[in-house]
């Protein structure tokens, strides 16, 4: 994760704005009617709950296309050293490991573990496993002799799985050292559930899908207003709820029932003196003693 020198690769998610009708359509966009097909890229400190980085891109570019350009914007905003790369993981969906991509990111020196993207050289490579180990019910792994060159030396695992009865392959690509076939597999599991949460967080909370526009750019500012949104409340969430009753709550009950709460603030040469809410709410007691420990450690405010 990003607190231990790993970056992770938000898969490309795909937005649908309803639009009526494009006045251009995108060519290659997927076929459904009235919509503009657009695809966000992000790049997430899971362990804190913070966006640091967030971009759009046509809906007409597959995620092999995007991937190139999102990690070229994140090396110029975190102005990634050659060093910092070495320590910086990029686990990738099958979208996204082409062999072009693969021999791009480690010529950059970066660490993969992705999933090839080609259905058929899995099963080839099947054909070469000489011990299938059980990963579970319907599952088996084995290693494999990588038969391409991608310029760095590269481990391949294969994994077969048992699919309404019939046998599909899969193969996997790292960089990385792992003692066994499982625990590979489950480190490459582990990708994208938390910033999938967040992803879904924000269209809950933060109406991320429903707030829509027709223009590509006016779309790119939303999507920065959303972002902000997000790493205001996960900073008010760890700094002023993280020992109340609310420390639990996600982001949509945080906007709807914590922040609608009504009430004042009351300043006196421009300092917050005093939080007022209504009284008669169920959570104005507690919310009234998290905002006040906000305040004061964030602005300094010194309350009557």
């Amino acid at each position: 994760m990003i607190s231990v020198a790993f970056w992770n690769w938000t898969s490309i998610y795909r937005l649908y704005p309803v639009v009526n009708r494009p006045k251009v359509a995108e060519k290659g966009s997927p076929a459904i009617k009235n919509k503009i097909v657009r695809q966000l890229a992000r790049i997430n400190a899971v362990s804190y709950h913070e966006t640091l980085w967030s971009d759009l891109f046509p809906g007409n570019q597959l995620t092999m296309q995007c991937l190139q350009q999102a990690v070229l914007a994140v090396e110029s905003s975190f102005e990634l050293a050659p060093e910092a790369r070495k320590r910086t993981l990029y686990r990738l969906d099958g979208g996204s490991g082409t062999d072009e991509n693969l021999r791009w990111l480690l010529a950059r020196g970066y660490q993969v573990l992705g999933k090839g993207f080609s259905g058929k050289r899995a099963k080839a490579l099947a054909a070469h496993v000489s011990r299938w180990d059980i990963y579970d019910d319907q599952s088996w792994l084995g290693w494999v002799d990588p038969p391409f060159d991608l310029g760095r030396p590269v481990q391949v695992l294969v994994k077969r799985r048992l699919h309404k009865g019939k046998l599909k392959h899969s193969y996997y690509v790292t960089t990385l050292s792992f003692p066994s076939k499982r625990t590979l597999m489950d480190r490459y599991d582990q990708r994208g559930g938390a910033e999938i949460e967040q992803f879904r967080a924000d269209k809950s909370g933060l109406h991320l899908s429903a707030r829509r526009k027709r223009g590509f750019v006016a779309q790119k500012a939303l999507i920065l207003l959303t972002d902000l949104a997000h790493n205001l409340l996960g900073d008010f969430h760890s700094r002023a709820l993280a020992d109340s009753r609310f420390a639990e709550w996600g982001l949509k009950r945080i906007v709807r029932d914590l922040l609608a709460v009504s009430g004042r603030l009351y300043f006196r040469s421009g300092q917050l003196k005093r939080i007022q809410l209504l009284a008669s709410h169920p959570y104005a007691d507690e919310l009234i003693i998290c905002l006040e420990k906000y305040c004061s450690g964030h602005f300094g405010s010194i309350f009557e």
